[in-house]
């Protein structure tokens, strides 16, 4: 009696429901360089977090620093801020639209919320660089002390603290009762801006100017809010002190120069993502739009750039938080 061997067929690793994590070799590698970029990410936010923690009380409060919101006079302290991350976020919202149209092949759909994704990534690389132009450029200005000593100063309950100065400290000119000056007003009096409009004022004529008010003072940054009384503080405005206006790699009017190092490279970075990311938005809405993935049955290039783009959203959350909330 004759018996019948059965052969199984091999079945195919990636080309139909067995594939390993049922995802394609291209969502695959996708996921390879989202992980690989966390980790870079991770690394400079734990610098960032090592730095700030290191020069806790004369660190930059964000509510002091990001106080600028377009066509709008006063401060409105990260009232920008939350606009441009909710205008990411919801980008985020329309790139899941497309996806899921996506999968219902509704071209129409796709090329909507696609084109929404890239209007949303395009207004949020608008927005960071105004933010970068008003950060670059100033606000009031600052005083930095390059005379190391020990001087006391005013805490907010009125305690006086001996505080220890280095070199390349900032410090802010305020009233005798707490108020901010610019430079502008330090130097001009009442004629003087609120800001400094982008008029630049010599160390000399600062210092002298703060010299022969004695109701100015000098206030340090970070949340504690020390003041240094009149007298102590002109001891300070040596020939080495130096009018600062602005920030950027060497000098920061709003405290520690570190801050804006961190600053501009950690959002500088994140800021080519989203760019990168709204080029290929972009090139995949115009094959969308061309008919290419409809021809092709499938648009799971979509989703792959879906991906990507969610993972740069997510990182501002976590740049947002460790920058302007914490």
């Amino acid at each position: 009696m004759a018996s019948t061997v059965e052969m199984e067929q091999p079945e195919k690793v990636w080309g139909g429901g067995n594939k390993p994590f049922a995802i394609s070799y291209g969502k695959i590698m996708m996921w390879f360089f989202i992980i690989s970029d966390a980790l870079s990410f991770s690394g400079f936010l734990t610098a960032y977090g090592f730095m700030r923690y290191a020069n806790e009380l004369s660190w930059p409060v964000a509510e002091d620093v990001f106080t600028h919101f377009p066509f709008l006079t006063g401060d409105h302290p990260l009232l920008y801020v939350a606009l441009m991350t909710f205008i990411l976020i919801m980008s985020s919202v329309t790139m899941v639209l497309a996806v899921h149209h996506g999968h219902q092949n509704n071209k129409n759909k796709v090329i909507l919320w696609m084109a929404l994704t890239v209007v949303g990534g395009l207004i949020f690389l608008g927005s960071q660089a105004w933010e970068w132009s008003h950060f670059i450029s100033g606000d009031k200005g600052a005083v930095e002390i390059n005379l190391p000593s020990t001087v006391s100063a005013r805490a907010a309950n009125g305690e006086m603290k001996d505080i220890r100065l280095g070199k390349n400290v900032i410090m802010h000119i305020v009233t005798s009762d707490g108020e901010k000056l610019s430079l502008s007003q330090v130097v001009d009096g009442e004629l003087g801006h609120g800001s400094n409009h982008g008029l630049e004022f010599s160390s000399a004529e600062v210092i002298s100017a703060f010299k022969h008010n004695g109701e100015l003072e000098l206030m340090m940054p970070g949340k504690e809010k020390l003041v240094v009384p009149h007298a102590a503080a002109a001891n300070l405005l040596d020939s080495k002190a130096l009018a600062v206006q602005g920030a950027n790699m060497v000098h920061n009017e709003y405290g520690k120069k570190q801050f804006a190092n961190f600053f501009f490279f950690i959002t500088g970075f994140h800021g080519f993502h989203v760019f990168s990311g709204v080029v290929l938005n972009f090139i995949v809405f115009y094959n969308v739009f061309l008919g290419t993935y409809e021809k092709r049955k499938s648009y799971e290039m979509v989703e792959k750039v879906g991906l990507y783009w969610h993972f740069v959203d997510l990182v501002w959350v976590f740049v947002f938080t460790f920058f302007y909330l914490v």
